[in-house]
Formats: structure tokens, C-alpha cells, sequence
């Protein structure tokens, strides 16, 4: 089951920022990729000179994963609802970083095994299931669990998308999500779980080739339904995974760019790309993480990443470390003189 294909960013206003950007006073090429950025941020706005990006919306979905209780984690699943809760405070890594850079930040739990009856009721207002099943052993959704997950990404999108959004960014958090995030990615590329499988939080060599094992039984158990992505979501995602990709579909299909993090968000960015073909031509890579499978599918989507600073946090803070430079990029294409406008 596929959407309509996307259509892509405006190329008329595309050619307009080009021709913008080559006749700025600054020799040829001098401002690299972020005049290459301008240009792309004023193709998705439909003009020439681009807005300044004022409102940046962040979206971390949450959700537990029944891999984790299988020793693929460096980490126990209690953290997930701990983490849940300091994002809701404003105390995360990447809280920090927003606060830093002017980014909205919302949390939802759409899988989390713990009823965060504590936190307000908007957090989990989305909320599916507690947890996902152990995707080596049984799919992580029921097909309705997948659809009702789906469309809530999707609704959430739609809900940043009124509140003014001209740039969203997602965010992921659950311990043991890097095994379905390679397995995703595995499934749409067609390569085995020992190329795309990492450390994740850091696990040793032994617990690497144990979640690489992991991986590889829960692309053999899902067979041929990978070749759906919403099978593959259903069997090998989970909640808060199916949510991300219906989030970035909307985003694409309503004309929002998004900025995208680490593999979660690079692994439900390319399932996005086969629900809704060319969804990508609206995404770009905030960073590299570590995991080699976010490197994969970020080839097959055709994005080269703002940074490369080694990070593993996930949360969308590799995507909130990279606001600075898109802003730059917009800013350059605005603001800097025109060189047929100093000639005497």
C-alpha cells in the first residue's frame, strides 16, 4: 500500500535562487553547501529570497520495544519513560540544545510500557500500546495498531503544520529502537542485518553479534511483507516508528520540509519515501550518526548530512545541532548585497 507520489519542491523558484545566489556579491561557489541549502529551503517556500526560519518544530515520538528485553541494549527499558519524563521537564540533551537554537520541542508516548499517568495528558493523547512485540519473534503491531499509528503521525504533522511550522524536525526516543531502525532499513534495501546492524548505546563486540542474530531472525520471520511498508512497519517497526513515518509523509505531502536526525529518523524517512514516493526530495540530513545503517539509507535517499560530529544521542539532536546552519543558509541568500547593485 502506497500514497499518492509526491510532487517535488518548486523547480521554477529553484532556478530563481540559483540565479539569486550566483549573483551575490561573493565569489563564485564561495558559499558551498549552505548556498545550495538556501537555494533548497527557497524551493520548498515557493520564494525567492526565502523566509527566515522563525518557527522550527521538533516532534520526539516515544515508544518501548520488546527487542530490548532480548539483550540488544547496553541500557534496561526503564529508561524510556525516565527519558519521557525529562524531556517533559526540559531537561534532556536535547532540551538544551532547542532552548539554544529557538526550536519547539513536544513529546509524545505512542508505545511506552509505563502509563505516564503523571505527565499531562497530551503526551500521551496519541499513546497505542505499551511496547511493541519482540520483532524476531512476532510482529511489533497488529495491522490496526500499524494504521491508528500511521494516521497519528500523520494528524501530529498536520497539527505542527497549523501551528506555523516552516520547518519540522523528528525526534525519537526508546531503548532498543536501534535494532527495528536497522531492520527497516535492512528490509528496504534488501541487505542482511550484519551490514546495517550498530552499537546502538554502545553494546561490546558479544552483544553486537547477538543483536546482528536479533535482526537477521526478524528479517527472515517477516519474509516477503517487507516488501509493503506498512507490512513492514507492522512486523518489523513499532508504534512510535509507524507514527514518525506517517509524521514525515504528511510533512512532504503538505509541502513542509523536514530536517531530519539520526537513523530512527532516516529509517521511517526512507519507509516515508515508499509510502509516499518522492517524499525525500523534501527532507534533509541534519548529521551522521554512528550506526551504519543511517549512512545506507541515507545513500538511497540521495542526502548528504549538514554534520558529522559523532553523535549517537538521537532525541532530534543532531537534526536541532543543524538549525544554526539552515537559518545561515536562508540568511546568506536574504541578506547579502547583490553584486549588480555595488558596480558603479
Amino acid at each position: 500500500m502506497t500514497d499518492l507520489s509526491v510532487a517535488p519542491p518548486d523547480q521554477t523558484i529553484a532556478r530563481e535562487a540559483a540565479e539569486r545566489l550566483a549573483g551575490l556579491a561573493v565569489p563564485a561557489g564561495a558559499l558551498g553547501r549552505l548556498g545550495e541549502l538556501g537555494v533548497w529551503v527557497a524551493s520548498t517556500q515557493g520564494t525567492v529570497p526565502p523566509q527566515p526560519l522563525d518557527n522550527v518544530r521538533l516532534v520526539i515520538f516515544a515508544g518501548d520495544h520488546g527487542v530490548a528485553g532480548h539483550g540488544v541494549s547496553a541500557y534496561p527499558a526503564a529508561i524510556t519513560p525516565a527519558m519521557v519524563r525529562t524531556f517533559a521537564a526540559g531537561k534532556a540533551g536535547v532540551s538544551a540544545l532547542a532552548a539554544a537554537h529557538d526550536v519547539h520541542v513536544r513529546v509524545l508516548d505512542l508505545g511506552v510500557d509505563d502509563d505516564l499517568s503523571d505527565l499531562p495528558a497530551e503526551v500521551r493523547a496519541w499513546k497505542v500500546r505499551r511496547s511493541s512485540g519482540a520483532i524476531h519473534l512476532e510482529d511489533a503491531l497488529t495491522p490496526e495498531e500499524a494504521r491508528r499509528a500511521i494516521e497519528a503521525g500523520r494528524a501530529v504533522a498536520r497539527e505542527e503544520i497549523a501551528a506555523g511550522a516552516q520547518l519540522l524536525l523528528s525526534g525519537d526516543m526508546g531503548i532498543g529502537n536501534t535494532s527495528p531502525g536497522a531492520a527497516l532499513v535492512a528490509a528496504a534495501l534488501g541487505l542482511p542485518a550484519s551490514e546495517v546492524t550498530g552499537r546502538g548505546t554502545g553494546v561490546d563486540e558479544e552483544t553486537l553479534a547477538h543483536k546482528q542474530q536479533i535482526v537477521q531472525e526478524a528479517l527472515d520471520r517477516a519474509g516477503r511483507r517487507t516488501e509493503d511498508p506498512v507490512d513492514c512497519l507492522t512486523a518489523l517497526g513499532s508504534a512510535d516508528l509507524a507514527a514518525t513515518t506517517g509524521y514525515l509523509a504528511e510533512a512532504a505531502a503538505n509541502g513542509v520540509p523536514v530536517l531530519l536526525d539520526g537513523l530512527l529518523s532516516v529509517a521511517c524517512a526512507l519507509t516515508a519515501d515508499r509510502m509516499a514516493p518522492g517524499a525525500a526530495a523534501w527532507f534533509v540530513a541534519g548529521h551522521r550518526s554512528t550506526e551504519p545503517a543511517q549512512s545506507l539509507a541515507l545513500e538511497k535517499l540521495g542526502l548528504e548530512p549538514l554534520l558529522d560530529l559523532g553523535l549517537r544521542l538521537g532525541e532530534g539532536s543532531g537534526a536541532v545541532a543543524a538549525v544554526p546552519l539552515m537559518r545561515s543558509a536562508v540568511a546568506l541568500l536574504r541578506d547579502v548585497a547583490m553584486l549588480r547593485d555595488l558596480m558603479p
